[in-house]
């Protein structure tokens, strides 16, 4: 059987070779997703590139990064921003059918690909252990949640990331078919269905399993905390990290079943061929879905953190003042930035409570 897809071992366009089985053929899942997922990765990429850029302007903005949910927040739109730079590649893939750079582009956008996801979901994860430490261990978090272990926790998570990601990254190779050439993971030959469940077992795990555990250890916690000893300020710091692993799941967890289910149909199916179209027909769905959680987490902000509207209100007051300045020199520029100032003590405090 032959599968395919550009961004990983798991769409609709990546090649395994099936020894002694007769060939599967998927060209009209292929014009499918050439079709569909072209204009709606270019939305993606534009919508969350913009919107994560927005992002890092606010938290870097009057030196914001003093907290380490602060910390926390500029590595997600960071593995957003990183997860995002691989689309326009596979856009391009996608629409030739045909990969068109070199050997080594190719296994560096797969590894960028996987450590962008990866660092994604490890950020979310600590966030939501940050908000638990504050409020369910709230002495012990004075001593431990300082910009150190923000800084030391982030460069552990990027690095735990790089290692989950290792895998599509040495696997990842191009290889000259018929009329084109392909760029994907090629396990070898001797434990090849093998490879492919470990992955497949290896996304669920980090991807759904340990999220979902450490989201239900940790905001059961905080809930009974918050009903015993109700908290606005603190409900409102909790809000932001709630929503933004709620979303996450209900982007991810389709894909990461699909990818789950595929990577066992052998076991599961009867009439293989027929019942894999459906399934990567039914995995381009959900991968549109999954990846439309780049653009997300700005979208998140700017409807339920108030101070997150404050500071991009802010932040193109000041960009306005200065190309205002430019323009019309006779502007007084301290005037202009006295009208979006803010101390730098309550924008901390405010960006730490809850964005």
């Amino acid at each position: 059987m032959q599968t395919s897809a550009p961004t990983n071992d798991y769409d609709v366009t990546t090649e395994y070779d099936y020894e002694g089985i007769t060939p599967c053929q998927k060209g009209e899942v292929r014009a499918f997703g050439a079709q569909l997922l072209p204009p709606l990765y270019s939305l993606v990429f534009i919508i969350g590139v913009v919107g994560n850029i927005l992002v890092l302007l606010v938290l870097m903005q009057h030196k914001r990064l003093r907290s380490v949910t602060s910390i926390y927040l500029l590595n997600l739109a960071i593995s957003d921003l990183l997860f995002l730079f691989t689309l326009p590649f596979w856009i391009d893939y996608k629409l030739k059918d045909d990969w068109v750079f070199r050997d080594g582009t190719c296994k560096l956008l797969s590894g960028l690909y996987y450590t962008g996801l990866y660092s994604e979901i490890f950020f979310i994860v600590l966030l939501t252990v940050d908000r638990y430490l504050a409020i369910v261990h709230a002495v012990f978090a004075l001593r431990v949640r300082t910009v150190i272990f923000g800084v030391i926790s982030s460069v552990g998570a990027w690095g735990l990331a790089i290692l989950a990601s290792i895998p599509g990254f040495y696997f990842s190779k191009t290889q000259r078919e018929l009329s084109h050439t392909t760029c994907s993971l090629h396990f070898p030959r001797g434990n090849l269905k093998g490879w492919k469940q470990f992955q497949a077992l290896k996304l669920n795990m980090l991807g759904l399993v340990l999220p979902l555990l450490v989201m239900i250890i940790s905001y059961t916690e905080i809930i009974r905390i918050l009903l015993k000893r109700p908290n606005e300020k603190k409900a409102k710091a909790v809000r932001l990290i709630f929503v933004i692993m709620i979303v996450f799941f209900l982007f991810w967890t389709p894909y990461n079943l699909a990818v789950l289910v595929s990577a066992f149909q052998d076991s599961l199916f009867t009439d293989e061929c027929r019942q894999s179209k459906q399934l990567d027909l039914a995995m381009q769905v959900t991968e549109v879905i999954a990846y439309t959680h780049c653009c997300v987490n700005p979208v998140i902000y700017a409807f339920v953190g108030e101070r997150f509207r404050r500071y991009l209100s802010q932040l193109f007051h000041q960009l306005l003042s200065v190309g205002l300045v430019k323009g019309l020199p006779f502007l007084s520029t301290d005037r202009l930035e006295r009208t979006s100032s803010m101390s730098p003590s309550t924008a901390e405090h405010e960006l730490s409570a809850g964005f």
